[in-house]
């Protein structure tokens, strides 16, 4: 992405001191996605970065990481598959639970919805610690999928969430702080 552009994406980006709890920056991105253009700027390099990948799936981490993960799903061709919390899937899940910044977790995806000829691009709007990718990570893996990549639009690169994933695991980000 052109280091305009880029800039103009970082400075719509809201900083919320305290939330969801005390001493933590939250980096709020609905702020970029009620924006048309920085929303068409980040979707347009989503679908540069993997237009030539040959990817059959895009898994969403909810709830965020459907909006742009759809989107990008539709812009490759590719069917979108939702990772949500349990009991929102209305067919036989798998499930990991994780832990995350503030506690534990439960994440699931239907048992079929990955298959071994896919590529896959898991997304999520921010990667912090990476518990919730990481878990979603072994949930698509367990599916035995050609290959996968793991994506964000924005890193906090102090929280070392890329120590989540094991070596080798390709992990991309737009915007790293």
């Amino acid at each position: 992405m052109e280091k305009e552009n880029l800039e103009k994406i970082k400075k719509l980006i809201r900083e919320i001191p305290d939330f969801p709890a005390k001493g933590v920056l939250f980096r709020d991105l609905t702020t970029v996605f009620k924006d048309g253009e920085a929303f068409r700027l980040v979707c347009e390099e989503l679908k540069e970065e993997y237009k030539d990948l040959g990817v059959t799936k895009v898994v969403g981490i909810e709830a965020r990481g459907f909006i742009c993960g759809a989107v990008l799903a539709h812009e490759l061709g590719a069917g979108f598959v939702p990772v949500r919390k349990p009991g929102k899937l209305p067919a036989d899940t798998v499930q990991r639970s994780y832990e995350k910044e503030y506690g534990t977790d439960v994440i699931e995806i239907h048992r079929d919805a990955i298959g071994e000829n896919d590529v896959v691009v898991l997304h999520d709007d921010l990667l912090a610690t990476g518990g919730t990718m990481a878990a979603a990570y072994e949930l698509v893996k367990s599916m035995n999928p050609k290959k996968v990549y793991v994506d964000f639009i924005v890193e906090l690169s102090d929280l070392n969430g890329r120590k989540a994933f094991p070596d080798g695991v390709d992990v991309r980000s737009m915007i790293v702080y």
